[in-house]
């Protein structure tokens, strides 16, 4: 560890633990902040604690909002018949910015990965099966990753005795490809090119 003064290692150390941040990027960052006017850093304090005490998870779909239900959940023009299922609240702006998907969403919070103890019981996947219906498509938009796989293998076998229609996203999706890195023309053909399981 550098010998940095205690409260610049320890914001290098906090900003170390964003996903896609190493201790290299982490300590660039910490040297902008510190060279950078101090309104700039209280702004971005101040932005940290606004999202903290003003977004929560919505009561229905799992994404984010400011409100107990989300303004896509609360939309009565979108088609409630057709539920997009995806891993994380980011994945809901990457199909919203498409325009492509005209129904609601449901966020499974992760992946099942039984190496990392993530099991059934540890997503969103009681209240997907409440929110379905007989004759609902459901469209399971996970990664093409060997979770996302076994994810979307296990959603359909569920989802099926239902009487609901399971497709998933066509494959112009790469393996192993994480839907948030897609642009807009791939994730639109996959979406249109869906297919059932």
């Amino acid at each position: 560890m550098e010998n940095y003064p205690e409260s610049l290692n320890s914001l290098i150390d906090d900003l170390a633990h964003f996903p896609g941040i190493g201790r290299k990027t982490a300590q660039r960052m910490a040297f902008y902040l510190l060279n950078s006017p101090a309104d700039h850093a209280t702004r971005l304090a101040n932005s940290l604690i606004n999202m903290k005490e003003k977004l929560i998870f919505c009561s229905k779909c799992h994404g984010i909002s400011e409100s107990e239900v989300c303004h896509i959940c609360n939309d009565e023009r979108r088609n409630m018949h057709s539920l997009c299922v995806v891993e994380s609240p980011a994945d809901i702006y990457t199909f919203e910015k498409t325009g492509i998907h005209k129904g609601l969403y449901h966020v499974l919070g992760g992946l099942l990965s039984p190496l990392d103890g993530i099991g059934p019981n540890d997503l969103n996947i009681n209240t997907l099966i409440e929110r379905t219906n007989e004759g609902d498509e459901v469209i399971i938009a996970t990664n093409s990753s060997i979770e996302g796989e076994a994810t979307s293998i296990y959603l359909n076998n569920i989802l099926t005795k239902n009487s609901v229609t399971v497709t998933k996203l066509a494959r112009g999706l790469p393996v192993g490809g994480d839907i948030d890195y897609l642009d807009e023309a791939t994730l639109l053909q996959a979406i249109e090119g869906r297919t059932s399981i």
